[in-house]
């Protein structure tokens, strides 16, 4: 368990093993239902379940990731919510004859906290869905979308890359020693200036190697190794069966409250079996991570 909240599993997550479709209606259900929650207990689950799993696919530079995310959006969102909304029944204080109300920071720190687990949840997104899954999914039905996508979710990370072995390349060449603010400043444009022209001329060697290859054309056909098993079909019963009850109580607006003028919270049978059969749906990936991993520690500890 430490190594793996230390390394993070990354690519070689069981979850991220199964069929792509399967990936894409869990985040779908998971994401969507998080997008439009604000009662503090959901929010509180997907957010632990968000950073959880996080953590399980990519280790320790998760936690800095997270922390760098979340905690700016949760000052910024309840400071300025606080400041500038002044609805409430609940008076803290006069600021400058407005009155900042305790309805008014608890909304700014549940919108954070929903920001801040949709976030989260896309960064996991974008360790899962790699972009030969995209096209799988999309290449057919809607080629230029299943590009788009693929290429959204590819172009910072590979920006990142490029930039880190241009740094390096400058560096080895000895061009990094200079003293003084403008050196610096003109040693920056340029490496931004050779990244970016590095980025257009590879883009346009990506357009001219896809149109000989016919993309987007009738009647082509992708090579892929996805086949949908019936350890996918099992998984994506499990995930109807948390995520539709979850979806409905979302739908039916039992997964948000009312902060304004009063926060009003009420809970019954109906929203438990919500809020039970929603955090089953959060820890399903990382339980099926975890169970995969000490599988695999076991099998190697046979040989």
């Amino acid at each position: 368990m430490k190594d793996i909240l230390k390394q993070g599993l990354g690519e070689s997550s069981s979850f991220a093993s199964f069929h792509p479709a399967v990936n894409f209606i869990y985040f779908a259900l998971v994401i969507g239902i998080t997008m439009f929650s604000m009662d503090p207990v959901f929010l509180a689950a997907t957010l632990a379940a968000g950073w959880f799993w996080s953590l399980v696919l990519s280790g320790k530079k998760a936690l800095k990731f997270n922390l760098l995310l979340t905690l700016p959006i949760v000052i910024v969102m309840a400071v300025v919510n606080t400041l500038f909304t002044h609805n409430g029944a609940t008076v803290l204080f006069y600021l400058n004859g407005g009155r900042i109300t305790l309805e008014a920071f608890l909304y700014g720190l549940a919108a954070a906290a929903m920001i801040s687990a949709v976030i989260l949840w896309f960064s996991c997104f974008n360790v899962v869905m790699t972009s030969d899954k995209f096209i799988y999914l999309f290449g057919k039905a809607a080629p230029v979308l299943g590009l788009t996508l693929s290429m959204v979710f590819r172009f910072l990370p590979l920006l990142k890359t490029r930039y880190q072995e241009i740094f390096m390349g400058q560096k080895c060449m000895g061009r990094h020693g200079q003293k003084g603010l403008l050196a610096r400043a003109r040693q920056t444009v340029k490496e931004v200036s050779i990244l970016i022209s590095w980025s257009l001329e590879a883009s346009i060697e990506t357009s001219d190697s896809m149109e000989a290859r016919g993309y987007g054309l009738p009647g082509r056909t992708s090579f892929h190794l996805f086949r949908f098993t019936h350890r996918d079909r099992n998984l994506l019963l499990a995930l109807l069966a948390a995520g539709l009850p979850a979806a409905a109580g979302c739908m039916a607006g039992l997964t948000s409250i009312y902060y304004y003028p009063k926060i009003s919270l009420s809970w019954g049978p109906l929203k438990f079996t919500v809020l039970a059969s929603y955090i089953i749906l959060l820890l399903l990936p990382a339980v099926i991570d975890l169970s995969g991993e000490k599988k695999w520690q076991a099998y190697k500890s046979e040989i």
